[in-house]
């Protein structure tokens, strides 16, 4: 008997770097929608799903003016920098995630919220700026796993050549 093949869901990552070199990242609180928020479940990078007809930098400039107000234009994103491919659960549907990831450098910018989707929204995502060293000391856990390394080999200067494989 043959099983059913999740979903395939194209995605935009983008990591939003400050001055200092630390990473923006959201707090997962949400299990399915039938579950109200919990405690932090990990820490992830914004962005989403890219739309049909969209750009990988397309939906990242997006994602970005969504979820944290930030208005940048689609060629301001360095990369792709990393790929990742992950099987999860995503609010009760099992997805097959191919993730790119974009890196935004020195971004000066207050988060505002108030674009976010209405599921975002539902959420109450707890947001913060992390250091490589805050994340790596950090019992907490890390999407993709490994970020620590991964972004202190971004932070040493301009990415060029191909993405890094994450986990």
């Amino acid at each position: 008997m043959a099983t059913e093949r999740p979903r395939v869901r194209a995605t935009a990552r983008i990591l939003v770097l400050d001055p200092a070199g630390r990473v923006l990242l959201f707090g997962a609180r949400l299990v399915d929608l039938a579950t109200p928020p919990g405690p932090v479940l990990y820490w992830y990078t914004p962005g989403g799903e890219i739309e049909p007809g969209e750009s990988v930098r397309q939906a990242a400039a997006r994602e970005l003016a969504e979820e944290i107000g930030l208005i940048v234009a689609p060629g301001a994103f360095e990369g792709p920098v990393w790929l990742r491919r992950a099987v999860s659960l995503l609010l009760g549907e099992t997805v097959d995630a191919r993730e790119t990831y974009l890196a935004l450098r020195d971004v000066v910018h207050e988060v505002d919220v108030s674009g976010q989707t209405e599921v975002e929204a539902l959420e109450d995502q707890p947001y913060r700026w992390w250091t490589a060293e805050e994340i790596r000391a950090s019992d907490e856990e890390f999407v993709p796993a490994g970020l620590a390394d991964a972004l202190e080999q971004l932070l040493s200067g301009p990415w060029t050549g191909a993405p890094r494989i994450v986990a």
